[in-house]
């Protein structure tokens, strides 16, 4: 009885974390009057060496459908090797390539731990390439809880949270590729490297150095200063 109440409640909080049907479909909408945007930011998942799992063949899938109905121009695939030997950026790029999205149109970020890295980290590789209109697609639970983090730091990134019911009338492909280009070496899992409430300052954001230019006022300077939390050029 106490596993059924855990789990009903732990499904609660998911929902409740997440976006609405109404409310994704809303930001889609927005999106394609915006669209085209420069680049999508997908963030990554840990990937096993034999294949990929339902959340990341549907964030790598929703990518290849903004990017085949023209809603974005190019994809940044982010996420290290995190909990597993292989990259999870280097995997998704390979499934990307997979699906006939041409390789000069995916990007990597291969340092990001934590969603809120995946988030900055890709900002800055946009900002690299010039790419001024930038949207974070994922799905809608991932969406929101980075919403907070863009907002505050006035990050110019916009929502495209994946509509189900789009994307599952979509031909979700099972392409073949090979894991091998993904194996980063020497690897040791993050479980390994850190404890629980270290990965969960992580998540929130507070592992990232961030540049004065991106953020947004004084006050927040200062206070990332303060906390040693400033790239010094």
């Amino acid at each position: 009885m106490r596993s059924i109440l855990t789990l009903f409640f732990a499904i609660a909080i998911l929902v409740g974390c997440s976006f609405s049907k109404k409310k994704a479909y809303k930001y889609f909408i927005q999106a394609k009057q915006n669209a085209p945007y420069d680049v999508i930011i997908v963030p990554g998942v840990p990937h096993n060496g034999e294949s990929w799992s339902s959340v990341m063949k549907i964030r790598v899938s929703w990518a290849d459908y903004l990017y085949k109905n023209d809603i974005t121009k190019n994809i940044i695939f982010s996420g290290g090797a995190v909990y597993t030997k292989y990259s999870e950026a280097k995997i998704m790029a390979e499934y990307g390539k997979a699906l006939d999205i041409p390789s000069e149109h995916i990007f990597t970020d291969t340092i990001a731990e934590h969603s809120s890295e995946n988030v900055y980290y890709s900002y800055l590789i946009a900002k690299e390439n010039g790419f001024k209109r930038i949207a974070l697609a994922t799905d809608p639970f991932q969406a929101k809880s980075l919403r907070g983090m863009i907002q505050k730091l006035e990050l110019p990134i916009d929502l495209i949270p994946i509509v189900y019911d789009t994307i599952l009338k979509y031909k979700l492909a099972e392409p073949t590729i090979s894991f091998e280009s993904a194996i980063e070496s020497p690897f040791t899992s993050i479980k390994d490297r850190e404890s629980f409430f270290t990965r969960l300052k992580g998540t929130a954001g507070r592992h990232i150095l961030f540049y004065e230019d991106d953020l947004p006022n004084q006050k927040t300077i200062d206070k990332f200063r303060k906390k040693g939390r400033l790239i010094l050029e």
